[in-house]
């Protein structure tokens, strides 16, 4: 059976093995003093969520897992308008 396609989605929509299971155990055991507040967090999902840029919770522009970029202080999006 293969992998579900889905534009526009984050990794907690989608149906994949371990490996995703093993980055939703680091995004939640990240340490607090390195997160954004939840808020923020939120939005910049949100806004990811929105982008034509997202594939199956990766960001096309730089290859990134949304979930894990949005998670810390001091990132930004990847894309040339800077969403968040």
């Amino acid at each position: 059976m293969g992998r579900k396609f889905c534009k526009r989605c984050l990794l907690d929509e989608l149906d994949y093995d371990e490996t995703y299971e093993d980055i939703k155990r680091y995004i939640k055991d990240f340490p607090e003093e390195k997160r954004v507040s939840g808020e923020v967090y939120s939005e910049r999902l949100r806004v990811c969520k929105e982008c034509e840029e997202l594939e199956n919770g990766i960001c096309r522009k730089c290859g990134c897992f949304v979930e894990l970029r949005a998670l810390k202080k001091g990132m930004y999006c990847a894309s040339e308008e800077k969403k968040w």
